[in-house]
């Protein structure tokens, strides 16, 4: 699930969130915004046991992923692209 928050100029705050059924282990999101760099952008677990992490990100179109621990790949279920 992906959520949006509009911040001060045009920029919008992405929450990037997983369920807590996900795999376990370390899970990044990785994307066009952070050059598909693993651990830039690491989801942290809440006290629910749903992962989110929140990126500051430019108006523009954005293709992302999430990769898990030992390179296990899943999608959002909402797609694999941000249109802000």
């Amino acid at each position: 699930m992906i959520k949006r928050s509009k911040l001060f100029g045009s920029k919008t705050r992405v929450t990037f969130c997983l369920p807590a059924d996900e795999p376990a282990g370390t899970v990044s999101v990785v994307g066009d915004f952070n050059d598909w760099e693993p651990g830039r952008h690491e989801l942290q677990v809440r006290r629910n046991g749903t992962r989110t992490v929140s990126v500051p990100l430019d108006p523009g179109h954005y293709k992302f992923r999430y990769l898990a621990t030992d390179g296990v790949w899943l999608d959002d279920e909402e797609g694999s692209e941000l249109h802000l």
